[in-house]
């Protein structure tokens, strides 16, 4: 019997989506980096300088099997497992082996949205020009390992989520084909809280309710989903059901935020120590908004509770800003506002809004600002340039100075990628 044609494979009205995922990779690119030390070793990369006081984020297979988890105490850990090699992060290598599977994956298709450092779809519907859904994944794969020496597993599916839950299916390095008409055998006896989208909060609320399984949330009726959790109702009842119709989003829009978020060792509340960090925050943050030739209209702040509650406050600026003084000062004065100084923090971020090119902003200046927003720009731009050639620690105020992660955020190897999506962005060269 002759083989069915390429086009065979190929849906007339459909699309063929692939999601790749790296496989523990920050783990899998340190021993890319460096094999002989690393090759089949139990590790793991701890979030934490302080390594023994640090949390697991993410570890190797080998450590996997001994027990070791990521959101694990690094304490724990090295009880389970004495011999595990702790590793410190280093995102500037992250960011770089991100950007080259990102690479690979855009040689088959445009249709490429990164949703993390370590993940992408692609829409191949267009690419039967490579071959099968199965020998592009394949490919990849294969490319991915030899070129970067990194292991990934790949979901094909007719839709993101399907293939997203494909990528999980054969971990590490496997490839898993998942129709809808697949979902009913391979997924409906599996728990709620496995089906992509549903969180623990919303698997327990489900629970209470008396739907434990993927199948019984299927055939669960739509109305009644909706009159306990609103519009998400139908949208469950069809991803239980393996449809979904959100398109793979291969060129990001004008970026409609910047921001950076930094977790601290310990709580917080002390005004001097509040301020360091917010004014770090906004030094970086603006940074990347002169990168992109942006302004920002406006500045939110995000404080998290060390109970783990979260709240955010937002405020529109007097007139558009590049400028890490305007954000640092609205940031401050929101947190003032909002806050009270007797009640500590473990979590800080600024994220600048309402962001427009800098050539089209109308930056509304008074007489005063008019005759000084020249020197202060061309401050600005000498001291970009100085940081861009020396380091970010190269042109630093006496108020960043301090010995908490927020200092860090100048040190791009450790920084980590938290509110960052820079390395997803093909148009953006790497940062300094």
């Amino acid at each position: 019997m002759d083989k069915p044609s390429v086009d065979a494979y190929y849906p007339q009205n459909g699309r063929v989506i692939l999601h790749v995922d790296m496989n523990a990779f920050y783990c899998s690119v340190h021993e890319a980096e460096e094999p002989e030390k690393y090759r089949g070793m139990p590790t793991a990369v701890a979030g934490s300088m302080e390594l023994r006081k640090g949390i697991i984020v993410t570890c190797s297979y080998a450590a996997r099997k001994r027990g070791i988890s990521t959101g694990m105490l690094v304490t724990r850990a090295l009880k389970l497992c004495p011999e595990l090699i702790v590793i410190k992060p280093d995102f500037d290598l992250y960011r770089k082996y991100s950007k080259a599977f990102m690479r690979i994956a855009y040689s088959y298709t445009p249709l490429m949205q990164a949703t993390s450092i370590d993940e992408c779809y692609l829409d191949i519907t267009g690419s039967k020009q490579f071959g099968t859904p199965q020998h592009i994944a394949e490919e990849i794969q294969r490319r991915i390992y030899e070129e970067l020496g990194l292991p990934c597993s790949i979901g094909i599916a007719p839709n993101k989520l399907l293939a997203k839950m494909g990528s999980d299916m054969k971990k590490p390095n496997g490839i898993s084909v998942l129709r809808i008409r697949d979902v009913p055998n391979v997924l409906w006896n599996k728990p709620c809280g496995e089906l992509f989208g549903i969180g623990g909060k919303t698997a327990e609320k489900l629970r209470k309710i008396g739907i434990h399984t993927i199948g019984q949330l299927a055939r669960t009726d739509e109305e009644a989903l909706i009159r306990v959790f609103g519009v998400v109702g139908a949208w469950m009842k069809q991803a239980a059901n393996g449809i979904d119709h959100s398109p793979v989003v291969e060129d990001r829009e004008q970026s409609k935020s910047v921001g950076h978020t930094t977790t601290l060792p310990h709580d917080i509340s002390a005004k001097e120590d509040v301020n360091r960090v917010l004014l770090n925050l906004s030094d970086q943050v603006a940074r990347r908004l002169r990168r992109k030739e942006l302004v920002a209209g406006g500045v939110q702040i995000t404080i998290r509770t060390p109970d783990m509650k979260t709240i955010t406050r937002a405020r529109v600026l007097p007139a558009p800003t590049e400028n890490a003084e305007d954000i640092y000062e609205a940031a401050r004065k929101l947190y003032a506002e909002h806050w009270s100084w007797d009640k500590p923090v473990r979590l800080l971020g600024v994220t600048l809004q309402h962001l427009v090119p800098k050539e089209e902003s109308a930056i509304q200046l008074d007489l005063f600002s008019y005759e000084k927003q020249p020197k202060k720009e061309n401050l600005t731009k000498i001291m970009d340039e100085l940081r861009n050639k020396f380091g970010e620690n190269a042109v630093v105020t006496a108020g960043m100075l301090g010995d908490d992660p927020s200092a860090l955020l100048r040190n791009h190897r450790v920084r980590g990628t938290s509110l960052q999506m820079d390395f997803a962005d093909k148009r953006d060269e790497d940062l300094p």
